[in-house]
């Protein structure tokens, strides 16, 4: 399971970087905490919150915009942002400090009596275990979610994605075993070449994410493969006509997760 990696220091920087990058070109669909008017959903009265765990609010409206494709006809999605936390998390204590304040919104939308559930839309799902114990509707974390998603009926799965960041991908080793997926894991697959000049091009992206995605297949032996990143969303779904396994979207299966959720009451 070979990755593509730099030196710590220099993939440290990278990561800080092209995440800083990505978030400036997320697209806005709708203004932030608004469902569209045209949103199929509109009939019902039940509420999705999507909680970003940090302050941007481009990247908040982009992740619930990707959350409206599950929950159409069941659920609106209100995106929220985190206004206490900084506009990127990129250390482990940035994703603690960012966790009281993902609970407060958390218990403030759950007094919310059409408040159906929430999500925690970050991959490190900061404050999730806590929140949880403060309110009595279902709470989701995009990060345990896509795990779950990937895994589904026992299939190994491995993770592709931009970032050649040594932490980022022991994270994703981490994440898999606490969740009892460790002997389904087939690793990361890390695209080639500057991250920064790869995402300028929607086409190379796709083009180096097909490889990746190839390779965890083929040689890995990954039967669902994780977009390891939000930014990839979109290639993910261009992606997808190309693979008979499944990309997985970490938004999207957590929202799928709610929806679930939300039927079963």
């Amino acid at each position: 399971m070979a990755m593509s990696l730099s030196t710590a220091s220099r993939a440290r920087l990278a990561a800080g970087y092209l995440l800083s990058f990505l978030l400036m070109i997320t697209p806005v669909w709708a203004e932030q905490d608004k469902t569209p008017s045209s949103s199929k959903d509109s009939s019902t009265d039940r509420i999705i919150v999507l909680i970003n765990p940090n302050s941007n609010a481009r990247a908040t409206e982009s992740m619930a915009e990707l959350a409206r494709r599950e929950t159409q006809g069941i659920a609106k999605v209100v995106g929220k942002s985190n206004q206490d936390a900084p506009a990127l998390l990129t250390t482990p204590q940035d994703m603690i400090d960012a966790a009281p304040g993902v609970v407060a919104i958390g218990v403030e939308a759950a007094s919310n009596e059409n408040v159906a559930a929430i999500i925690v839309s970050a991959f490190s799902d900061p404050g999730l275990e806590a929140l949880r114990k403060e309110v009595d509707i279902p709470v989701f974390g995009i990060g345990e979610e896509v795990f779950h998603a990937a895994a589904l009926g026992n299939r190994p799965f491995g993770i592709v994605t931009v970032t050649p960041d040594e932490g980022l991908i022991e994270s994703f080793r981490k994440k898999a075993a606490s969740l009892g997926y460790e002997s389904l894991y087939r690793g990361v697959r890390v695209t080639p070449g500057d991250p920064l000049k790869l995402v300028e091009s929607p086409e190379q992206l796709d083009t180096a994410l097909a490889e990746a995605v190839k390779t965890s297949i083929e040689e890995d032996g990954a039967a669902a493969v994780i977009m390891g990143g939000g930014p990839l969303s979109a290639s993910a779904f261009r992606l997808q006509p190309r693979f008979d396994v499944t990309l997985v979207v970490a938004v999207n299966a957590a929202a799928r997760a709610a929806v679930e959720a939300i039927q079963d009451k």
